[in-house]
């Protein structure tokens, strides 16, 4: 069922963001949970967990990034932290009430950066292997992954091999015909759809990342809604000391390993990803009110 599903364009600043929206019935309605996917991914990646959070009665919008997915490219080419932080902020004000905020790699830090900008943001924060100390080896292979499709690939088969070399331990999909939701074809050869300025060295650059880092370890000791961060156990983005120095910054939050997964974590095994984050949602989130 899809309970309600249907597309929507929200507000970024400067741009427009494509979301896709499932919504329980009024009856059953408990509160909106704002789904921000990684750098290179799209909404599509949030396709199963939108779906049972509208069945557990949570209205779940999942959004494209600025320069990823359906919504605009920046027409200056600005994908810092502070544009991402810039859109979320005014996405949320043509919401019904403050979310709470879902976020992976990218996503998760921008929600962060929001948070600490606004306190009053959201009503819950659920950080998705994403630390502000975050291993520099891993996000060197992310960036390394996302740059190896620039030049686009021959057939959707080699676009899934590109995949499972990055992802060993997950399972390939026995049809690579879902990774379209991802790829667009132009000139006989499928890309991936995001704007390859994502990867200029504004936002790659190690004194960026530092600064990146620095901040969010700020936000995060000011952080005061109910937090959860998913961490995959097979993760080399996100480290055991990564996830303790959060958990030191933010005493009351919680910490979840996922056995088996790596930094996809939602991807990797999203069963188990959903039944925590629904325990999150039922527990601190709901008695914070």
């Amino acid at each position: 069922m899809e309970y309600g599903h249907r597309r929507l364009t929200l507000p970024g600043e400067g741009v427009r963001l494509t979301a896709d929206r499932w919504a329980p019935p009024l009856r059953t309605r408990r509160g909106t949970v704002l789904l921000l996917h990684g750098g290179g991914q799209t909404r599509h990646s949030w396709r199963h967990t939108g779906r049972r959070l509208a069945a557990q009665g949570w209205t779940a919008i999942a959004v494209d990034l600025r320069g990823h997915g359906d919504s605009d490219w920046a027409p200056d080419g600005d994908y810092t932290l502070d544009a991402h932080v810039a859109d979320l902020r005014t996405a949320v004000t043509v919401l019904d009430e403050p979310p709470v905020l879902v976020g992976a790699s990218l996503g998760g830090m921008t929600s962060l950066l929001a948070l600490a900008a606004d306190p009053t943001l959201a009503r819950g924060l659920v950080l998705v292997d994403v630390t502000p100390t975050t291993e520099r080896a891993g996000t060197a292979e992310i960036t390394d992954f996302m740059r190896s499709g620039t030049s686009g690939f021959a057939t959707l088969d080699e676009a899934a091999a590109a995949v499972a070399a990055y992802n060993p331990h997950r399972t390939r999909p026995p049809r690579p015909e879902g990774l379209k939701k991802n790829l667009r074809r132009r000139d006989g050869r499928w890309y991936w759809h995001w704007d390859p300025r994502l990867l200029d060295s504004r936002q790659t650059d190690p004194r960026t990342l530092d600064d990146n880092a620095r901040r969010a370890r700020e936000a995060a000791r000011g952080l005061g809604v109910p937090t959860l961060l998913v961490r995959g156990r097979q993760s080399r983005v996100v480290s055991t000391a990564g996830a303790q120095e959060l958990l030191s910054l933010v005493p009351s939050a919680r910490l979840v390993d996922v056995d088996g997964a790596g930094h996809m974590v939602a991807g990797d095994d999203n069963d188990v990803f959903g039944e925590h984050l629904l325990d999150f949602l039922d527990g601190p989130v709901r008695l914070a009110g």
